[in-house]
């Protein structure tokens, strides 16, 4: 009995040994699936950043076609731009000497008003000048035709008298 129980200790040993062995087989083999996962995680986050980068390089390539579109654009809107400052620049001239010329024109057509006035005013002195002369002249002609009819009365009297007194005598 002995016999079968130091066999039976040596099986289990022998048994545990084995079993030993198989756990460390398993842990190393859990070990090493733990590294695989993690090989495997991290080639596919090197999968996905491959693939985010495709997308991102395809995004950037995008961006760089749309500055080259907007910066093609925006030359062609800096010569409008340019094109509608030139011409507003120009018309901003015009009206300048535009309006330069008419301030002369209002400035020599004041002018010729305030001479004109004077004029006006120097013909209404010599009018009423003339009026007055006038208005003298024509009392004076008043006060001599008063003056001949009267004369002419009083020779019309003396005549009358004469002729009285050439019948009386």
């Amino acid at each position: 009995m002995e016999a079968d129980v130091s066999e039976m200790r040596n099986e289990l040993q022998s048994r545990d040994g084995l079993w030993r062995r198989i756990q460390l087989e398993c842990q190393k083999l859990y070990t090493e699936l733990l590294k695989i996962k993690e090989y495997k995680d991290m080639q596919e986050i090197q999968i996905k950043h491959q693939s985010s980068c495709v997308q991102l390089t395809e995004q950037l390539e995008n961006k760089n076609t749309e500055f080259l579109l907007f910066a093609e654009s925006e030359e062609h809107q800096e010569e409008e731009l340019n094109k509608i400052r030139n011409h507003v620049y120009r018309e901003e001239q015009s009206h300048c000497c535009e309006q330069e010329r008419m301030k002369t024109e209002i400035s020599d057509l004041t002018e010729e008003l305030h001479q004109k006035e004077i004029t006006i005013a120097t013909i209404m002195e010599k009018a009423s000048l003339l009026e007055r002369q006038l208005k003298m002249e024509l009392e004076t002609k008043h006060k001599l035709l008063t003056k001949q009819q009267l004369l002419e009365f009083r020779y019309q009297v003396i005549k009358s008298e004469n002729t009285h007194l050439k019948e009386m005598v």
